[in-house]
């Protein structure tokens, strides 16, 4: 059984195929063949800092997003879920695998069923994202009618930040380069702004009393709190823990709180079904080329994941 890992922190280069021994599920838990897996910037972030990798063996097995099929259910695990069911997955690598590999063990709890009108290697780009955005949501505490602002739009975070925005009924303003306009209004933006590091006034402009609540996709942090009215929200992707001015609430997204919420992970399924959010992948790259994924990523302009296949 083949995974890609690190043995050393670094450049893309790092990675490599590893052979990783046989892994059987226990009670509670699910083995997934893994068929696809979506790379991610914390993907990155691993590869160069190791920082998940406290009490792990080595290699150590990057990746956090990944879809596939169930090929064993440990005993006595209470799951309406079928051996050769298409599953997705959101994975903590510091739990001791990453999503990188062929077969992975999981908590039931953690595993859902794929969106039925989705392949595979679109499937795989949904969980973290999803869970991160519909995270952020939670942490703002909006409700119908109110003004949200997003930053970093066109990105998978962004972009479904403003798709479950607008199907829970928030008015978006979100931003995007010249060439994302079109795509942003696509997912449902309200009202499109340049993206720059005048982001709050940006936003001031069509919003002149603040945003609500704000998602800052592009962790722009200090450059755009302004855009949030007196006694607003804010919620970061970075743990930035903000500044104590005009009573705004600041929020640090951890998506691994929602490790273990399948039920969330079957919600957002049902939106893509549904035709709430969208999936979008960038390009595939064979496990072999895994590096490869990782370069075009960090070259920066991708819209939609890269995803490596198994």
């Amino acid at each position: 059984m083949r995974g890609i890992g690190i043995t050393e922190t670094g450049g893309p280069e790092v990675l490599d195929l590893y052979e990783l021994p046989e892994v059987h599920p226990g009670p509670g838990e699910v083995r997934v063949r893994v068929r696809a897996v979506s790379v991610n910037p914390v993907d990155t972030m691993m590869r160069v800092s190791k920082q998940f990798n406290t009490e792990n063996p080595s290699p150590f097995i990057v990746g956090m997003d990944l879809a596939g099929n169930i090929d064993e259910i440990g005993p006595d695990t209470e799951t309406n879920l079928r051996i050769g069911d298409a599953v997705i997955a959101m994975v903590l690598p510091r739990e001791g695998m990453g999503a990188y590999r062929e077969s992975i063990v999981l908590p039931v709890d953690s595993v859902s069923l794929a969106p039925k009108n989705a392949s595979l290697v679109e499937a795989s780009t949904l969980s973290m994202n999803g869970l991160t955005a519909r995270q952020s949501l939670d942490q703002l505490g909006l409700i119908e009618g109110q003004t949200i602002g997003v930053t970093g739009a066109a990105g998978c975070y962004g972009g479904y930040v403003v798709q479950l925005a607008k199907s829970e009924g928030l008015r978006v303003i979100a931003d995007a380069s010249p060439n994302d306009e079109d795509l942003v209004s696509e997912l449902g933006a309200d009202i499109v702004v340049p993206r720059g590091d005048d982001i709050a006034q940006q936003m001031r402009k069509v919003v002149p009393e603040g945003v609500d609540g704000l998602a800052d996709g592009s962790v722009q942090n200090h450059l755009s709190v302004g855009a949030v009215r007196d006694g607003g929200s804010f919620v970061s992707v970075r743990y930035w823990e903000g500044t104590a001015e005009r009573d705004i609430e600041f929020h640090q997204t951890s998506v691994s709180d929602y490790f273990h919420r399948a039920d969330l992970l079957d919600q957002l399924s049902r939106q893509v079904e549904n035709g709430i959010l969208t999936l979008r992948v960038a390009e595939t790259f064979p496990a072999e080329a895994a590096a490869k994924a990782h370069e075009k990523l960090e070259a920066g302009g991708t819209r939609g994941r890269c995803v490596i296949v198994f």
